[in-house]
């Protein structure tokens, strides 16, 4: 199934972040027209990172659309032309205070392929050595250390709601189990 977009005029734009509206013509519709509204998002970043004993370092942050703190592994969003292992790198920096000496994909996945065009790149993150950048001005974060083990649990229990982290955390398990 096939669907033309007609037209397609940003309405917002936010930093590297566009909200367009898109006139859209729908296939075997006799020419129906739809109009759909569409955030355009550069992509991001996800790691998981592992200590050398086997925790598993996330964050704890405000975030201000969920209007509570949530429980999440590291992430951020790429800038326009950047490699996402430098995005990575600097992320886990500025989120969690270490530099990775390994990172491996685990694979990529839509936010809300509904609303946004968002893809996410999940990495394993390990060999981690302490390292600090200095944090966004609106990242109101904390670390927390803990047995991944117990992160499973907290996804099973529903304390972990953020979904990349669930996918991340369970695509690091299965990763994790076959070597």
């Amino acid at each position: 199934m096939s669907v033309k977009v007609l037209e397609e005029k940003t309405i917002h734009r936010q930093g590297n972040i566009d909200f367009v509206v898109q006139q859209i013509e729908l296939p075997n519709s006799n020419g129906k027209v739809i109009q759909k509204i569409v955030m355009r998002h550069p992509g991001a970043v996800a790691m998981i990172p592992l200590t050398d004993d086997g925790d598993v370092i996330l964050v704890d942050q405000y975030r201000f659309a969920a209007a509570q703190n949530t429980l999440e592994i590291p992430a951020g969003t790429l800038e326009p032309g950047e490699d996402p292992i430098v995005c990575a790198q600097r992320e886990l920096q500025e989120e969690a205070g270490y530099f990775p000496g390994e990172l491996v994909h685990l694979g990529e996945i839509f936010v809300a392929p509904g609303i946004t065009d968002e893809r996410i790149q999940l990495y394993l993150a390990r060999d981690l050595h302490s390292s600090h950048l200095p944090a966004d001005e609106d990242e109101m974060i904390q670390v927390v250390r803990m047995p991944f083990s117990e992160a499973i649990t907290q996804i099973q229990s529903g304390k972990i709601r953020d979904a990349k982290t669930i996918i991340g955390l369970l695509q690091a398990q299965q990763h994790l189990a076959g070597n």
